[in-house]
């Protein structure tokens, strides 16, 4: 009896570890050690052949001193990309969010998985949709329509040009932007405390707009945080979009090339994985200075 009474005082305080165990075992395997490695790896001068031959810091100082295609095109790319792409999917997706609320659940739920659609099936649509319209020949559809109204005298290739790419890029992403944030936003808004928005009006609110700055969004700052770091996690991590668009990576000109796309090239490309590695560190920093930004305008101050 005293044996079966120590064995359930053990498993009463040692259970939750158990079941947190799994998920803890696959973090650190798939996350943990992938980050520990890059790190590792940044510091070296590495071929994927040869062993790793330690270089110090070395890729970092390439990055900010040696490599000109960072500095000119790569950099600015993402930067231009991540600040539109980032904040104005993340506004769309609440704006849209919050006028599906008003719906009743039929229609709600049948538009809701309309936008989400592309969210999950961007791949493809790039491929059978986005390249067709913007194909560089007279039957590409915006050319043709250009042709037929006169406005051009002849075909532009979008996916090929330095001017075009970022910004149909940018125009996909954002058509592309509701993602799981943008349900999350839309359950968190559905779940608000209806009396809150009486208990607002008798305080004095008196329009919609007064609703969400001072009802809703304060009363979904958990999904509001939820999504602004998948939108930023997913801006940064955009690496197919322009290499499926132009069909090359480098891009053309490195006109739509992100730093994930640099990566690509410096990893998969010409094998330099220790400088790849480094990318991606500096990568997950810039990722990681976002998220803790989010953190701040979205976290609850009093937890």
């Amino acid at each position: 009896m005293m044996l079966k009474a120590i064995k359930s005082k053990v498993f009463e305080k040692y259970s939750p570890y158990f079941l947190v165990a799994p998920f803890l075992l696959l973090f650190i395997t798939f996350i943990i050690l992938p980050i520990i490695i890059a790190i590792l790896l940044s510091f070296t001068d590495y071929n994927s052949v040869q062993q790793p031959r330690f270089v110090f810091l070395d890729n970092y100082i390439r990055i900010l001193t040696s490599d000109a295609v960072f500095a000119r095109k790569i950099l600015p790319n993402t930067i231009i990309y991540s600040l539109i792409v980032g904040p104005g999917g993340y506004f769309l997706a609440f704006v849209v969010a919050w006028v599906l609320a008003q719906f009743t659940k039929i229609p709600r739920t049948v538009l809701a998985v309309l936008f989400y659609s592309p969210s999950m099936t961007a791949g493809v649509t790039v491929a059978t949709i986005w390249r067709v319209m913007f194909s560089g020949d007279r039957v590409g559809y915006l050319n043709y329509l250009l042709l037929e109204a006169g406005m051009i005298q002849e075909p532009v290739s979008w996916l090929q040009s330095e001017r075009y790419l970022l910004p149909i890029m940018i125009l996909v992403a954002l058509w592309s932007s509701m993602g799981i944030g943008f349900l999350s936003i839309l359950s968190g808004i559905l779940n608000v405390n209806h009396e809150l928005y009486e208990a607002a009006i008798i305080d004095g609110i008196r329009n919609r707009f007064q609703e969400i700055i001072y009802v809703t969004i304060p009363s979904i700052r958990p999904q509001m945080l939820f999504g602004a770091v998948m939108s930023i996690v997913g801006t940064f991590n955009s690496t197919g979009l322009g290499v499926q668009l132009s069909g090359s990576n480098p891009t053309p000109g490195y006109a739509g090339s992100l730093i994930v796309n640099h990566i690509d090239d410096y990893g998969y490309i010409r094998y330099e994985m220790g400088y790849a590695a480094a990318l991606s560190v500096v990568l997950l920093m810039i990722i990681s200075l976002f998220s803790r930004v989010a953190y701040k305008l979205f976290s609850d101050t009093d937890d």
